[in-house]
């Protein structure tokens, strides 16, 4: 297959140059050569753009239980949510799975459920599909049994998260009430559970130095969520985590870019033109050079919409903000096979209406080299 006309995203500019795809191994033939007589599909007056990579997203959560305590089969759910993520180009994609010390939709018994429900799913969905385990670091029974899911390569990226709740934890920390809720818990049994965890906060420290090291001995990438300060940033990175996941203040930021680590932060954030719990603004983080990656978070499509919402803002040109939902992404994800258009690359491609620039749609996504969404068929010869 061939895609011709479009506008194509090559080597940082975009040309006009045509994408020859193997379609029987999924990977890209050539960049630029006339394919003879190929089937082709007809990009004229579109963007023709390396896939989506999405290293953090959690949207499904929605899918599973949309109201607390209102569940669906996670199979359904993550067919729903594939969906959803090919629509809006994403072609790579690390379903962010918390495991907490909460019971309840974040806990151990779903958690493992997710886990082996992605394994299993993974060659019907359009999207590549993996795991981003967010594990919360006071949930320390889970240590040894993460261990070896990384030595079993289960884990596609593994994040450090820290939503404990205190007195002096900053506005991220949900209301108790809806976290109880979440857990299937009263209040008053949730706030117990709390008490007998935080009395065994000394031990945090240690389990995740042994994670940390298990996964770089795994080669899986790590993240730290919510750094406070750049001596947490500095703290993580010591243990090979290189990468920031939305850290709170502009020094940590600074410092993790400084350093080389990767900042990662919502493309919500961007589409909305600020946080919605009033942190630090990701276009502001992007134009200041301390942010490299955007995540969908919450909302998957996020991330389309905020590399046309940085061009037409003139925070970055289309192909520089096109790097932070895709080549940089896979880079820090170690997918090195992707995120851009080259010879030899997986055939991970999308095309973009962007008529209306700041609502641009998918016209059609490839998925190594299949097609897994497309609006409008007549372009296919």
């Amino acid at each position: 297959m061939r895609i011709q006309g479009g506008q194509t995203l090559v080597d940082g500019q975009f040309v006009e140059a045509d994408v020859r795809i193997d379609e029987a191994v999924g990977v890209i033939d050539t960049v630029g050569a006339d394919g003879g007589k190929d089937r082709v599909f007809d990009a004229r007056g579109l963007y023709v753009l390396p896939g989506i990579v999405d290293i953090h997203g959690d949207a499904f959560e929605r899918q599973l239980m949309p109201r607390p305590g209102v569940g669906f089969p996670i199979d359904v759910a993550l067919a729903d949510s594939d969906r959803q993520a090919v629509a809006n180009g994403i072609t790579t994609i690390f379903h962010g799975v918390t495991w907490s010390w909460e019971p309840g939709l974040r806990g151990s018994d779903n958690a493992r459920a997710l886990v082996s429900e992605i394994e299993m799913l993974r060659p019907e969905l359009g999207a590549d599909t993996h795991c981003h385990l967010r594990l919360e670091t006071f949930n320390l029974d889970a240590e040894a049994e993460v261990i070896d899911w990384l030595s079993e390569h289960r884990i596609g990226m593994l994040g450090f998260n820290d939503h404990m709740p205190s007195a002096e934890a900053p506005p991220r920390t949900r209301k108790i009430a809806e976290m109880a809720a979440r857990a299937g818990l009263t209040v008053e049994a949730f706030n117990a559970l709390v008490e007998r965890l935080r009395a065994r906060s000394n031990e945090v420290p240690g389990a995740i130095a042994r994670l940390a090291a298990a996964a770089i001995a795994a080669n899986v990438a790590t993240l730290s969520h919510d750094d406070m300060s750049p001596e947490q940033r500095r703290w993580f990175r010591d243990l090979g985590c290189r990468l920031a996941e939305f850290p709170t203040t502009l020094e940590t930021a600074a410092d993790a870019v400084a350093a080389g680590d990767d900042v990662v932060m919502g493309a919500p954030n961007v589409v909305r033109g600020g946080s919605h719990i009033g942190w630090i603004g990701a276009a502001d983080m992007i134009a200041r050079g301390n942010c490299t990656i955007l995540a969908s978070d919450y909302y998957y499509p996020a991330l389309l919409l905020a590399a046309f919402r940085l061009a037409a803002d003139n925070v970055a040109p289309l192909h520089v903000a096109w790097a932070y939902i895709s080549e940089n992404p896979a880079r820090a994800a170690g997918l090195h096979d992707r995120g851009v258009l080259r010879s030899g690359n997986r055939a991970d491609i999308i095309l973009v209406d962007a008529a209306d620039a700041l609502r641009p749609k998918t016209v059609a996504a490839i998925s190594q080299g299949r097609i897994v969404h497309c609006i409008d068929a007549a372009r296919l010869n």
